[in-house]
């Protein structure tokens, strides 16, 4: 890492890279920004001389993944009034269907090396299913996740932690998986070795994600709130996403809790999520087997023999339904839009024909 960098934009996580993509922008007269929070039209972002207010509407377009997020680096025009010029090139992104589940997605946070899924252990039976799900869009970012078992002062036997252990290593094939409570600090320096770079918290509201955060920054930075007796689940303590510098170097990004997480165009991520699979099929008879009665099937085979649970095959089949889905809708939003323009151009030249036709 050059030295010329300001330490600052260092622990930011600026290098070399980013210093090349962004030589257009410099020569220009823009300096490099972090976006640390967005709110509407305005964003927060660290600058080699601190922190500043910028305005955002400059690079705010109408498609929902394109739009600045927490995480992303800007060019920034300083002077009286900041405002962001252009957002740099992602090298990773977490992204997830919209609320309204139409054909776009929205980015939770950008330029992420480590997704950390916080997954509580009070609440057992843990939800692998919902586990799956966020490791697919884990995956699907580019970035390295990691499940964080918490609260894990709740299991008392140690025999019964190590089953909780082996069971999530089921759903979470090729992903790390530590556990810890933030409450006696068991773990917690292991997990704060295993969240390197730009970390991620994500998961449901309760599962100890601020308390966790709390932790790896070593102050209590981030609200935790109380888990509702009647359902378990806890009140959306943390209300925006925010980047905070990590005293060992890095940054966290928190995040609200996730109730629903729609996945979008997560092919990449649903293959690595259900490793196993993927290679059993590949020993399926027909090439094109739907692993339901086919004869030769490889998978159905796995079942039959106690190698591979039902219910990860079961929850496969769920998210890869859900995927396809979306990427239908995606393909007709696009069509729609291609016809639209098409309609567009056919208008203008139908008007320039008459306007000729008159003059003539």
């Amino acid at each position: 890492m050059s030295s010329a960098f300001p330490q600052v934009l260092i622990s930011h996580g600026w290098d070399e890279d980013l210093e090349h993509s962004f030589a257009p922008h410099r020569a220009a007269g823009l300096v490099p920004a972090r976006i640390a929070g967005v709110d509407r039209g305005l964003c927060d972002v660290i600058t080699e001389d601190g922190p500043l207010r910028a305005d955002s509407t400059p690079v705010t377009t109408a498609e929902q993944p394109l739009l600045p997020c927490t995480g992303d680096w800007a060019a920034l025009r300083t002077g009286e009034h900041p405002a962001l010029v252009a957002l740099l090139p992602r090298r990773t992104a977490i992204v997830r269907a919209t609320a309204a589940r139409d054909s776009r997605g929205q980015v939770l946070a950008a330029n992420v090396d480590t997704i950390a899924i916080a997954v509580s252990l009070d609440e057992v039976p843990v939800d692998l299913g919902r586990l799956e799900r966020l490791l697919t869009l884990a995956w699907e970012s580019g970035a390295r996740p990691v499940v964080v078992l918490t609260k894990a002062d709740s299991v008392a036997d140690p025999g019964e932690l190590a089953d909780l252990v082996d069971e999530v290593a089921t759903a979470a094939p090729g992903a790390e998986i530590v556990t810890v409570s933030a409450a006696t600090g068991d773990g917690v320096d292991v997990v704060t070795a295993v969240l390197t770079g730009t970390v991620v918290l994500v998961g449901r509201s309760g599962a100890g994600k601020s308390t966790l955060g709390n932790a790896l920054l070593g102050e209590d930075r981030l609200a935790t709130g109380a888990i509702r007796a009647v359902d378990g689940k806890g009140r959306h303590t943390t209300v925006r996403r925010e980047l905070l510098p990590l005293p060992g170097g890095g940054v966290l990004i928190d995040t609200p809790g996730l109730r629903g997480v729609g996945l979008y165009d997560a092919a990449d991520g649903l293959q690595q999520t259900f490793a196993e699979i993927e290679e059993l099929a590949r020993e399926c008879r027909f090439g094109d087997c739907a692993h339901q009665s086919e004869p030769g099937c490889a998978v159905l085979a796995a079942i039959e023999d106690g190698t591979l649970p039902q219910r990860r095959l079961d929850s496969y089949r769920k998210l890869l339904r859900e995927n396809e889905w979306v990427a239908s809708r995606s393909d007709a939003r696009l069509r729609a839009e291609r016809l639209n323009q098409w309609k567009t151009i056919h208008k203008a030249h139908r008007q320039a024909y008459k306007l000729r036709g008159r003059k003539e």
